[in-house]
């Protein structure tokens, strides 16, 4: 069954270019005019992944992402016309994956969704009975959950992959690059801010928890136990 996406822009042109390239790499495309349309679409009939514009009719991408992120895991891309660090922060405080900037390439956004979508069918089907722990931090990959202490985080299907892959390589420093390409699928050639505001994402959720995500200047990050 082709994977099936969903796709909010209100200028037609856009909308009409990802949808071509899109459906080029066998997606099922469903492309909405607003995102109040895509968000009813999806309450109807959940799809595999969600491309958002900001700046719509309507409500806003931001607001629509909210909504989505009570219902769903879904990954969600957001498109901007405004590169300001404001619109950023705000997308991916809100829970989105990633972020592009307009005008943008067809070809990297067609990447990006490939990569993000091979994910998440990766991690959906990789099966480990045990648990994997780190200080009060317990994750079950088979049923893609995790705990702090005895409390269920709340965590995207993004930040999820980021933790347990941090988790599984708990005895080293993890660098940017290598989360760039086991993570989100691509290398650090594609210019992206996706993981440093992954890892803050992650670092708000487990505040309470007595480990924490350490940053290695000029490198990436690891776990690390509070003292």
């Amino acid at each position: 069954m082709k994977q099936s996406i969903y796709v909010a822009e209100d200028e037609k042109n856009i909308r009409l270019l990802i949808r071509t390239y899109l459906e080029k790499e066998g997606y099922k495309v469903s492309a909405f005019e607003n995102g109040d349309q895509l968000y009813e679409a999806f309450t109807q009939a959940p799809c595999d992944l969600v491309v958002l514009d900001i700046m719509m009719p309507g409500s806003s991408g931001l607001i629509i992402c909210t909504k989505l992120r009570a219902l769903s895991k879904v990954p969600i891309i957001m498109l901007t016309a405004r590169d300001t660090d404001e619109d950023y922060i705000s997308g991916i405080t809100l829970g989105s994956d990633d972020y592009f900037t307009k005008p943008f390439s067809p070809v990297k956004l067609t990447m990006r969704v490939k990569a993000m979508l091979r994910r998440v069918a990766m991690d959906t089907e990789e099966i480990e009975e045990e648990a994997i722990c780190f200080a009060d931090i317990k994750i079950y990959p088979e049923k893609y959950t995790a705990f702090c202490g005895n409390t269920e985080l709340t965590l995207t299907n993004t930040e999820f992959s980021l933790l347990a892959y941090l988790l599984e390589n708990q005895n080293k420093a993890v660098s940017r690059e290598e989360l760039l390409n086991k993570i989100w699928g691509y290398d650090n050639i594609v210019e992206t801010r996706a993981t440093d505001a992954t890892v803050k994402r992650l670092r708000k959720k487990l505040e309470k928890s007595s480990a924490y995500i350490e940053t290695i200047w000029g490198h990436g990050f690891r776990m690390k136990v509070k003292k």
